[in-house]
């Protein structure tokens, strides 16, 4: 399998273009650069994950993007209480960014089996 073909790939692409259009007018460029270079961090770690030669090396990058998931979902958190993030937006981030990690937990433990 691609990993284009993947649909936790394909979910974290469309979050991450999310935030992207979302926060085009934010102008804390700190939060700004930090919350959209995680949002792309998931959907790029599992991309160089499958292209990874061993399982083991596979597994790491899955794992990173796993983290970068939870690196995200505090700055959703961050950005909702500071006024950066329309709170409706937020907890559907936070929702997608949860969906996403278990679907990443899944797809390390077939890696593992």
């Amino acid at each position: 399998m691609r990993f284009e073909d993947l649909d936790v790939r394909k979910r974290a692409a469309r979050l991450s273009t999310a935030v992207y259009q979302q926060l085009t007018n934010c102008r804390d460029f700190g939060f700004k650069d930090q919350i959209t270079r995680s949002a792309l961090s998931i959907a790029s770690n599992i991309a160089e994950g499958y292209e990874r030669a061993t399982y083991r090396d596979g597994i790491k990058f899955l794992t990173y993007a796993k983290g970068s998931s939870g690196e995200f979902r505090t700055q959703v958190y961050v950005g909702m209480e500071a006024g950066f993030i329309d709170p409706e937006v937020g907890r559907h981030w936070v929702a997608e960014s949860k969906a996403i990690s278990m679907m990443l937990y899944r797809l390390i433990e077939s890696f593992s089996a």
